[in-house]
């Protein structure tokens, strides 16, 4: 929404912008915004720019409620102190004791190391874990860091820095900062240091807490009140980052304010500055304003985050910096979403958050990513998870990324989401780009892992990656294929490979249809209400050429045809399909959720050939004469969807336009039942992954009964904790749909559990195949990201202000 002053009109869409009538002047703003539907409001000589729930520029834009004033008009009011001047020492300034190195066996920084991986190859014994003590301060904790017997928190809102003793939990020492710090610090040779709110940068010895230095990052000391306590106009998050013998650490909050962000190499012993970078408004390569790189709704990294590093990098989010803090490969990739997101192979992959890795408000457009972009928009923020491996806490070690995320088929646009955990290779999947792979002119609307819908919708040629490398044929939904209160009839010839594997589905665990073949015999299967009935054949198929027909009857009963025969039937338990499924209908696989009583993705190996729906019911003359070759049109029935494959696609000879997408290796080949076929080579190892969903080969998922907020890896063994999932949100929405009024209270539970007011589950599973270890009850949740392992034991804080060790 618009607004205007006496100068100036403000259009406010992706951006504040000011056009100046007078002076024909246009400037724009993008990094800073109000919601869509409201804007923002000039008054008082300030700007008001009040919170979003936008996911567009997500690691430029500002977050929360801004009061933007203009800047000073003398730029000396903003000209930074001399740094020489910044820098105070302590009681215990050169008697560190330096030469102190950590154990492997500890977790001295933020998620163990500069990767930020959250993963140590020392183990915990996640079958004998119990409880060991629990330390009462209170507040909003950080995560915990460990080192050389000590456990470090911060006490955020409190400005403080506590040490405990991590064998008993008694506190050794605490120090007060001069504002929130947000994070741990990071334990390097006897110290601890950490950034605060304040805009310092403090060094402590890690034995008594006393003070060594202490250097003022922000360039003055300026405050300003910010989410009700007084900060700096540059803070510095409490964790910074130390590779190679150098402290890195940013100060600021944007880069388009009050001169920008501050990136400093600072000595860990002396405190000393060993170079500072600015980031601000201007492009380091042209000296022009960075947003003429802006790209539809991508723009250059602005934000400041707790820093990594990886592969001889720093990096901010997803901005790459050499180790002299000059900034590398500044995007965005491309202005087509779908195409900047897909940039996620080669060098440079390493985990970020767009969003901020201390984000803990499970905004449904932000996640983390194991990777090297991130797309803003509407049609962005999904676009990085199809890519690569995508959740909302990642942990990963040198092979594999295990996550807790975002079911593929629920990365875009849903009502409903559904979260599993993940195991996936560490590697940038098949289909992923490389930046060298990006021209001007190239988008990803004709490559993307869902296949261009002009393509498959018009001709029946569209080509696409399968979401979990399952090969399939998918249809868009349409009218024509709803079956809901009527008869159909699923025919198709068949020439199997395996043993199990879906033929043709449609629907998922609320309600559909699906031919399929399990342990060599046929089946059908309808669900309705949620109940699945389903009949088998008694005998298997042979290895040759099988013609297949399932049938629902109006009277609601499920028939089996195999080779022109009956071979068995039975009563549909809850009638005909009551509505018309979500999902979509697919050949060779069944992906968007397990229609009959088989595992999900349930690839099918082999050819198949002919395959046809008909709305309505077919005689048994007329599946016999199907089956001898010589099909006719039905008596009774309408048929919406005809495939022969002759062509080498999936085109709907039906005249019903139900044109299909090949996905995966879906290969044509001539040697059909008659003509053509599609060869299907199965795959997929179990990803609840929909059509439209995932370049990512998962190693495998797990739907666990909990929400995570908490997730690390040790040896063998990934821990995850978090409050009780009660609800299936498909399963609720469809009762919210037909007004069942005990879904209320299944809300109002799951609401509570949200809140920490049904305590938390912790636990343990085997990484390498995801089964469960132990479950642990925990009184509350724990704090966002907040666990840690060392010295065989797992430590964690929780919302109500706890510190727990668990050990054996």
């Amino acid at each position: 929404i618009a607004k205007a002053t006496d100068k100036y009109i403000m259009p406010s869409r992706t951006g504040i912008e000011f056009v100046d009538m007078a002076s024909k002047d246009w400037e724009i703003h993008h990094w800073v915004r109000g919601g869509c539907l409201y804007g923002v409001m000039p008054c008082n000589g300030l700007t008001y720019a009040p919170p979003h729930n936008c996911a567009c520029y997500p690691e430029a834009k500002l977050y929360g409620f801004n009061a933007l004033a203009p800047e000073p008009a003398d730029p000396s009011d903003i000209a930074p102190d001399p740094i020489a001047e910044r820098l105070e020492k302590g009681s215990a300034y050169g008697a560190v004791p330096t030469d102190r190195a950590e154990s492997e066996d500890d977790w001295p920084t933020y998620r163990h190391d500069n990767t930020r991986s959250g993963a140590t190859g020392h183990r915990v014994d996640a079958a004998k874990l119990k409880s060991s003590w629990t330390a009462d301060l209170g507040g909003r904790l950080s995560s915990v860091v460990i080192a050389d017997g000590l456990a470090f928190v911060a006490q955020i809102d409190q400005h403080t820095v506590h040490a405990l003793d991590a064998r008993s939990g008694e506190k050794v020492w605490s120090f007060t900062a001069g504002g929130r710090v947000d994070s741990p610090p990071t334990i390097h040779h006897g110290a601890a240091i950490f950034g605060s709110a304040d805009g310092w940068i403090y060094c402590l010895r890690a034995t008594d807490g006393e003070l060594a230095w202490r250097f003022r990052a922000a360039p003055q000391d300026r405050r300003m009140m910010a989410f009700e306590q007084l900060e700096s106009t540059w803070p510095v998050h409490g964790n910074v980052l130390i590779e190679n013998g150098v402290i890195y650490a940013v100060a600021g909050r944007s880069n388009f304010l009050d001169g920008g962000l501050r990136m400093y190499r600072i000595a860990p012993k002396t405190g000393e500055v060993i170079g500072e970078t600015t980031i601000d408004d201007k492009d380091p390569e042209t000296g022009e304003n960075i947003q003429n790189r802006l790209q539809t709704l991508q723009m250059p990294v602005g934000l400041p985050d707790i820093l990594s590093a990886s592969g001889g990098y720093v990096y901010m989010k997803s901005q790459q910096f050499d180790l002299d803090g000059n900034r590398l490969n500044i995007g965005p990739n491309s202005g087509d979403a779908p195409t900047n997101a897909a940039v996620q192979a080669g060098d440079g992959r390493h985990l970020f958050a767009p969003m901020s890795f201390l984000d803990q408000e499970w905004f449904h457009r932000s996640y983390w990513v194991y990777g090297k972009s991130f797309s803003g928009g509407h049609n962005g923020y999904y676009q990085a998870a199809k890519n690569t491996p995508g959740g909302r806490i990642i942990v990963f070690d040198d092979q594999k990324v295990y996550g807790f995320g975002r079911k593929p088929e629920y990365l875009k646009w849903t009502t409903t989401m559904e979260h599993q955990l993940f195991s996936a290779p560490i590697e940038a999947p098949e289909g992923a780009l490389s930046p060298a792979d990006i021209t001007d002119k190239d988008t990803r609307r004709g490559n993307a892992p869902e296949a261009p819908k002009g393509k498959g919708k018009a001709k029946g040629k569209g080509k696409a990656k399968s979401a979990s490398g399952a090969s399939m044929i998918t249809f868009e939904k349409a009218a024509s294929l709803d079956p809901s209160g009527k008869a159909l009839a699923i025919e198709a010839w068949v020439k199997a490979d395996g043993k199990d594997g879906v033929i043709v589905s449609r629907g998922g665990p609320n309600a559909g249809f699906a031919l399929f073949e399990q342990a060599g015999k046929p089946a059908f299967a309808v669900r309705v209400k949620k109940e699945v009935s389903q009949v088998g054949a008694q005998q298997p198929l042979n290895r040759d050429w099988n013609h297949l027909v399932g049938v629902l009857t109006q009277d609601a009963t499920l028939k089996l045809y195999v080779n022109g025969r009956l071979a068995i039937e039975g009563p549909s338990k809850n009638g005909l399909i009551d509505v018309d499924p979500a999902q979509l209908l697919e050949i060779g696989v069944d992906q968007s959720g397990s229609v009959g009583d088989y595992p999900q993705t349930f690839a099918f190996q082999g050819l198949i050939d002919e395959v046809k729906l008909h709305v309505g019911e077919l005689s048994d003359a007329e599946i016999a004469a199907s089956a001898a070759g010589e099909p006719a049109a039905p008596a009774n029935a309408q048929t919406v969807l005809s495939l022969s494959f002759d062509e080498g696609d999936a085109q709907d000879a039906s005249g019903q336009q139900n044109h299909g997408t090949l996905s995966g290796a879906v290969t044509p080949v001539k040697e059909g039942r008659r003509g053509g076929a599609m060869e299907f080579a199965g795959g997929g190892k179990g990803g609840n992954a929909g059509p439209a969903g995932t370049l990512v080969q998962f190693n495998w998922t797990q739907d666990i009964p909990l929400i995570a907020r908490a997730m690390v890896k040790t040896g063998d063994a990934i821990f995850v904790a978090g409050p009780p999932d009660v609800m299936n949100e498909e399963e609720t929405f469809q009762e919210l749909v037909e007004g069942d009024p005990e879904v209320r209270k299944l809300l109002a539970e799951q609401d509570a559990a949200l809140a920490g007011e049904r305590g938390a589950i912790l636990r343990a599973v085997n990484a390498a195949d995801g089964a469960t270890i132990q479950d642990i009850e925990l009184p509350c949740p724990p704090a966002w990201d907040a666990m840690a392992a060392a010295g065989g034991r797992l430590f964690l804080t929780t919302t109500d202000g706890k510190v727990m060790c668990f050990g054996q």
